[in-house]
């Protein structure tokens, strides 16, 4: 089994930077003959020469190449962890990375990353799946929370701590056609086509038992797990979308969707989910607090009639 020393890539990072076995010799405070000798071991333990050696000076094999990269990932990647574990911030730059489910509305992730994403010195990586998966990330410390329209079970294994940012309203909106004539809710519905997230959300199994209630067997012409697409689905002016008036904040104010009627029974809850960690992402608690059910921007709509 190949054993990967790390003091042995490290001289082959600087050797590879150098092409010259003298000149890397002397960065790293060794005699050539030593360094040759780590050099050697490594090649040995990989399986693969990494080097062509002639008179004519030294050059990287395919094999090196590819060593290479992966050695200038591992440094970068210890450094940080250096970094991290000793509570030094990063000179260059840092990074928040934040996982969305996929039936988060995107105005609202907005909303919550901005500060991060108009701050020098900080990049920001999304990541976008189910809650499950996106946990599983969370878990292997490849995001530093999860945002989601409902909390994360807790348990010994997984203490997830579930944040509660925002509590919103949800309502029927449509094409402006949709307006008129006034329909009620849910008496009037039985033939009403309706776009609807899948049954996963949080809001459509209460939007079930509404209409179930009132013994309407509901028309549905899509079942969506993503808000992007929902979004555009009620712009095709086919039939009415479930969704927080947030999602369409932009076709609203625009006149391309109307909201036909809101659903005070039914809303709509957002979450921050972290994990317990020693070692937190800073950025992490600085936007959890910031972000108070009062901040969230409303969509300036006018109640239909």
């Amino acid at each position: 089994m190949a054993f990967l020393n790390l003091h042995h890539l490290r001289y082959f990072r600087v050797a590879a930077q150098e092409l010259s076995l003298t000149r890397a010799a002397a960065r790293l405070n060794l005699s050539v003959p030593a360094l040759s000798v780590q050099l050697r071991q490594l090649e040995q333990s990989l399986g693969h020469a990494l080097f062509e050696r002639s008179r004519g000076g030294w050059t990287l094999t395919e094999a090196g190449r590819l060593a290479l990269e992966y050695a200038e990932t591992i440094t970068r990647a210890g450094d940080e962890l250096v970094d991290v574990l000793t509570h030094r911030p990063r000179a260059d730059r840092q990074f928040l990375r934040a996982g969305a489910v996929a039936t988060l509305s995107r105005n609202f992730l907005l909303e919550f990353i901005r500060p991060a994403l108009h701050r020098a010195g900080v990049g920001v990586v999304l990541r976008s799946g189910g809650l499950r998966e996106l946990l599983v990330l969370l878990h292997a410390h490849q995001v530093d929370l999860v945002l989601s329209n409902q909390p994360a079970r807790r348990d010994a294994e997984t203490p997830w701590h579930s944040h509660r940012l925002a509590e919103l309203p949800v309502s029927l909106v449509g094409a402006p056609a949709w307006r008129r004539p006034r329909r009620r809710f849910p008496e009037d519905f039985a033939s009403v086509p309706l776009i609807l997230p899948s049954e996963e959300s949080n809001t459509r199994g209460g939007f079930d038992l509404l209409l179930a209630a009132a013994g309407i067997r509901p028309r549905i012409i899509a079942e969506v797990d993503d808000m992007a697409t929902l979004r555009l689905l009620a712009r095709e002016g086919e039939g009415l979308a479930l969704v927080p008036p947030v999602v369409v904040r932009d076709e609203i104010e625009a006149g391309t969707l109307v909201e036909t009627h809101r659903l005070p029974q039914l809303r709509e809850t957002f979450y921050a989910i972290t994990p317990s960690r020693r070692f937190p992402n800073p950025l992490v608690a600085e936007l959890v607090e910031r972000m108070r059910p009062d901040s969230l921007p409303k969509p300036a709509v006018k109640p239909a009639r």
